[in-house]
């Protein structure tokens, strides 16, 4: 920020307290800041919009700065009555995690690694052990030291070299996912002076244990658009770059197979992907392409002795189907079918092992895991019942094994990583979540699935827990969560910090909305481009059916998402406010219009195939009927609470200041509107796991108060 003495572009006036329908007491006196109205005009395709707020897309301007803290204090003052409270639910919180845990350790090439977290401590310890687990520790990462200093730290793309020698590694302070490689000798502890600036984090070791391959970012877009090549003690000035990717709808990134013996680059976009291969044991030598890209066609590849396997979307298999080819003849034209496509099953994923194939597919909306041996002779699921379940393969990295691990949770049951014997049909659990809580007992609680009944007759399914003795009585109060967006399906799974709503009477829902692949493929085909309103009218229709059916009524009905779920609440409560009592919006995308009409921000240009291009009318009529910010109108909305970062570099901190500035503007309502910025984090919030409950404790005071429960 700019060290310049500010001109104050918002009046805090003092005013009497106000008063909110469901909350006895707001402890201010505080009347919430108005932002001052910059008219700007932004006209395509002749229409023309009048954007008063758009001055606030420079955090660079001491007047932005100004009002995002004047915002803050406003939610400080506004909430000092929920303090303790605040305090008391982290406490409680916190109370439940396992302070001093630690990961299933896994063997690589010699080592077992391990990640750990000590007592008190916000980070974790990557550590690990040569040959045998009662070896000597070696500590690789201590990010607690690491991080000290820094309001906000991240460490990530963590990649070996493949004799065991060095750790490259990326760090991020600003939270901005610009993060910087470095590389560690694991004998000495020394850190190499190299430091590869705007990167992914990620990163891959050749079989020479002296080349890596990295992708850099664009230093505006951030959109990641080469692949270089370092080697180790030379100067990163003189790094190669081996690919760029010139359309700027694409990604790309490097990877190495799970054999180690292919080099991957890969290159995709919503709806293609592209993938150049090379031996790993000749970094030097030209990669070539797998398959040439074309536009509709996504595949994925893992590689095993003289095949690759493809799971793709070739010939309008829409739930995906697995093929194999030679590694020699790998362009589209050779690709054999392995599993065909199957309209009620989405192929999600694939492990492969010596004598088994496994496969991760969803049915009905569930997961399931599939064993295949590849001489045919066996073929088999894994036995799960539950109807509000997530199970799926965790880190498998060995070929010579007949052991499979996975994970699985529901929303009662803590989750477990489970090693199952592929042959013998066993199964031993390996680490069970630990509730730090002598009262907790999972059969206290009930989780069950329904379906709502969407406007076109579309059934929507909704997971739901709840403390046993809850009554449908229309009175008790529910948080309905929702996502809906990019083919992200939002699994059901346990929580031990949502135990905090539910032993307070709290009934959860997750809203399995179009837009997300909960019912496959098909399902986020019609939540996206011109369908997209269907995300959130059946997010409305599933309000609906709760209240109808008496889980809820409007007095007691509360939504949260964030991101592209923040875009949905914030369609949401324009389309039908009256239906909830409040909202809590997190880092929330409710700008789209002007943002997907700027292709200097970060993400824009890479999802047009999600959104639609607003430079074709066709897409900027319909995103302009459904964009939150662009529909704000005169009315009355629910209690909100709604969040951000400053450095967010995927919903940038303006979508949601604007939107609130707009909010205060024209609602004409008294509740609540309470908006946060963190003003040292980005996208995920806090990078500590500690700070980050206090984020949560926030946000579930917010609805306890209007709930008017007290800590």
């Amino acid at each position: 920020m700019k060290l310049l003495i500010p001109v104050l572009a918002l009046s805090i006036i003092f005013a009497t307290s106000c008063k909110n329908k469901n909350s006895k007491m707001i402890n201010t006196d505080l009347k919430s800041p108005t932002a001052e109205k910059k008219p700007k005009t932004l006209s395509i395709h002749g229409d023309s919009r009048v954007d008063n707020y758009y001055w606030m897309n420079d955090k660079e301007n001491p007047e932005v700065i100004d009002y995002l803290n004047a915002e803050n204090k406003y939610y400080e003052e506004s909430t000092t009555h929920t303090k303790a409270f605040q305090n008391e639910l982290f406490e409680e919180m916190k109370s439940r995690i396992k302070e001093d845990d630690s990961s299933v350790p896994y063997k690589l090439n010699g080592y077992w690694y391990q990640v750990r977290y000590e007592k008190g401590k916000d980070y974790p310890v990557y550590t690990r052990r040569k040959e045998s687990m009662d070896a000597k520790e070696e500590i690789m990462f201590d990010c607690n030291a690491m991080a000290d200093g820094h309001a906000y730290f991240s460490l990530g793309g963590v990649s070996v070299s493949p004799d065991n020698r060095y750790a490259s590694f990326g760090i991020d302070t600003v939270s901005r996912r610009k993060y910087t490689i470095q590389i560690k000798n694991l004998e000495t502890g020394e850190i190499l002076p190299e430091k590869i600036e705007t990167t992914t984090g990620g990163s891959t070791w050749a079989n020479d244990n002296k080349t890596l391959f990295y992708t850099r970012k664009d230093e505006q877009t951030l959109r990641s658009n080469q692949i270089f090549k370092h080697k180790l003690g030379d100067d990163v000035e003189n790094d190669e770059l081996v690919f760029e990717e010139s359309d700027e709808t694409f990604n790309a990134y490097v990877y190495k197979t799970k054999s180690k013996r292919y080099l991957i680059i890969g290159s995709s976009s919503t709806v293609s992907d592209e993938y150049q291969i090379l031996d790993a044991n000749t970094p030097d030598d030209e990669f070539r392409v797998f398959s040439e890209r074309r536009r509709g066609l996504e595949y994925d590849l893992a590689h095993y002795e003289d095949h690759f396997y493809i799971l793709t979307n070739k010939d309008d298999a829409l739930n995906f189907k697995l093929m194999k080819t030679t590694v020699d003849s790998t362009s589209e034209e050779n690709w054999e079918e392995v599993i065909p496509h199957r309209k009620g099953v989405l192929l999600e994923g694939i492990d492969i092992f010596k004598d088994f194939l496994v496969t991760s597919e969803r049915y009905n909306g569930l997961t399931r895991i599939r064993v295949q041996k590849w001489d045919k002779s066996e073929d088999y699921y894994l036995p799960f019942t539950s109807e509000t379940h997530t199970a799926r393969t965790v880190t498998n990295v060995d070929f010579d094994t007949d052991k499979l691990r996975y994970s699985y949770n529901s929303l009662t049951t803590p989750s477990s990583v489970i090693e199952f014997d592929m042959v013998e049909k066993t199964e031993e659990i390996l680490k069970e979540q630990e509730v730090q809580d002598p009262d907790f007992d999972k059969n206290n609680y009930i989780s069950e699935r329904i379906w709502a009944t969407a406007d076109d007759g579309t059934e929507i399914p909704v997971s739901l827990v709840y403390k046993k003795g809850i009554k449908r009585n229309g009175k008790n109060p529910l948080l309905q969560y929702g996502y809906g967006s990019y083919g992200a399906t939002m699994d059901p799974y346990f929580s031990s910090t949502r135990l905090s709503l539910l032993d307070r009477g709290f009934i959860y829902a997750i809203a399995h909305v179009r837009g997300g692949e909960y019912l496959g493929r098909d399902w986020y085909e019609k939540g996206k481009l011109l369908h997209k309103k269907n995300t959130f009218t059946d997010f409305v229709d599933v309000s609906k059916y709760l209240i109808d059916q008496k889980y809820t009524s409007p007095d007691h009905l509360y939504a949260m998402g964030g991101s592209a779920g923040g875009l949905l609440v914030g369609a949401v409560i324009n389309m039908a406010p009256e239906l909830y009592n409040g909202v809590i919006a997190a880092v929330p995308f409710v700008d789209v219009v002007t943002t997907m009409l700027d292709e200097t921000i970060p993400l824009t240009t890479g999802e047009y195939d999600e959104w639609g291009n607003p430079n074709d009318k066709e897409y900027y009529d319909y995103i302009k009927t459904y964009s939150p910010y662009d529909n704000v109108e005169a009315k009355a909305y629910p209690n909100l609470l709604v969040t951000t970062g400053l450095y967010d570099s995927q919903v940038q901190y303006w979508e949601p200041a604007k939107w609130v500035a707009k909010l205060r503007e024209l609602k004409t309502d008294d509740n609540k509107l309470f908006f946060e910025t963190n003003m040292d984090a980005g996208h995920g919030g806090a990078s500590g796991r500690f700070e980050a409950l206090k984020e949560l404790a926030k946000d579930y005071v917010f609805i306890f108060d209007l709930e008017q429960i007290k800590g």
